[in-house]
């Protein structure tokens, strides 16, 4: 109610990350999503394994624990043998409460699309996994992402407050809002160009000039590439790996202090330490995703001072980074968003390993809420400055080297 009285509220758009999905039998939650990292028996993901359609058509690696919606509703299906009796309604999680909203149902391509096993990317269609296990014909009918689905309900409205004419859209996958907010900032000059959202995962997502001749037998399923899908219905190619989690297992307490509040001259006389000391970090330390998902993360000659640990920290994650995009294929226009954004000596090293391509950092207004006014209401936005990031001023190569070597 106090935030329904801040100012007028006119539309509603939710955004929420893609792999989850809730199903609905009788106008009534059946059972809640659960959530990706729910471990799955061994035993049941081999069976589930077993059943998958190769990356090529799908653009969806095999991930851990409950990563691929399809596994989660393997691993249901085992545990609810009815699961799918009388009229069940299976929504992905962001159109789940837009329905809970309005009461429309709906689902759309940037959810279904996002490593679900479930959907095509190229031929822009349900998989045949989703079709024969008749998953598919129980999701809710497709829209696209900016569709109107209806007015906010009256249990919500008397809940929260809002007009009884405020219009609930269908929503969206979190990645694909940022992706359309950077997109909004580079412009349509931007040519080839790379989105890196910064959170929880970093994860780079390309925008190609032809994507429906996209191969998808160029990008290496082993890694951690897969192949989102925009609100157009283009594939996406993309690679991640979860750098906010690692950079937060890695320092703690001190990643609040040393969050480059260090003056300039001391990141990067931190930075010159620790390439001097050939002091590094290896991956992984969330396994079974990133480029290095099978590899044991571990410190090698790990600094004492705090500085110099956030220094390598932020050398490692431009790195990660670094081998996502080459990857998928990376080249021209690399545009920097979300959390991590702003920390200059993560994104300097950045655009020195990047040297043939022009990086950027976008504000802070660039984030995944601009990319939802921007899909309902491109007008209404004004222009976004990017700022472009001088990179280091001294070489990574041979570290590159010595860490590539160190990971292999």
């Amino acid at each position: 109610h106090d935030f329904s009285r801040m100012s007028r509220l006119a539309e509603i758009m939710v955004v929420g990350h893609g792999a989850a999905a809730a199903l609905v039998r009788d106008g009534r939650l059946r059972l809640p999503p659960l959530d990706y990292e729910q471990v799955i028996p061994s035993a049941i993901r081999q069976e589930y394994e077993a059943e998958r359609e190769p990356f090529q058509l799908t653009g969806s690696p095999a991930l851990p624990d409950g990563l691929n919606l399809g596994a989660q509703l393997h691993f249901l299906e085992r545990h609810c043998a009815q699961l799918w009796t009388g009229h069940t309604i299976l929504m992905p999680w962001p159109q789940y409460w837009s329905w809970r909203l309005c009461g429309h149902m709906a689902a759309e391509v940037t959810s279904l699309g996002c490593h679900t096993d479930l959907w095509y990317p190229v031929a822009a269609a349900y998989s045949r996994l989703a079709i024969e296990r008749q998953w598919a014909a129980h999701i809710a009918p497709l829209a696209r992402a900016d569709a109107r689905l209806g007015s906010i309900s009256a249990e919500w409205g008397e809940r929260s407050g809002v007009p009884s004419d405020v219009t609930v859209r269908c929503g969206l996958h979190d990645s694909n809002a940022a992706l359309i907010a950077a997109r909004a900032a580079a412009g349509r000059s931007a040519g080839d160009m790379t989105v890196l959202c910064t959170g929880t995962w970093f994860v780079a997502m390309r925008t190609v000039k032809d994507a429906r001749s996209l191969d998808l037998g160029t990008l290496p399923s082993d890694r951690d590439c897969l192949v989102n899908v925009d609100v157009d219905g283009n594939p996406v190619p993309s690679a991640r790996f979860m750098g906010g989690r690692e950079i937060e297992m890695l320092l703690g307490a001190d990643l609040g202090q040393n969050d480059v509040n260090a003056g300039a001259c001391e990141a990067l006389a931190a930075a010159k330490a620790v390439i001097q000391q050939e002091a590094m970090v290896l991956p992984s330390f969330v396994r079974g995703t990133g480029p290095y998902g099978n590899c044991q993360g571990r410190w090698r000659s790990m600094p004492h001072d705090p500085v110099q640990r956030w220094a390598a920290v932020c050398l490692y994650a431009a790195l990660m980074t670094d081998t996502a995009l080459d990857l998928i294929g990376s080249k021209h226009t690399l545009i920097v968003e979300g959390r991590f954004a702003q920390a200059a000596l993560f994104v300097a090293a950045l655009a020195r390993l990047r040297s043939d391509m022009a990086v950027w950092v976008a504000p802070d207004s660039v984030d995944v809420a601009l990319g939802a006014l921007t899909l309902a209401h491109a007008s209404l936005v004004t222009a976004q400055a990017l700022t472009a990031v001088a990179p280091l001023p001294f070489h990574l190569q041979q570290y590159r080297d010595r860490w590539r070597r160190e990971c292999r």
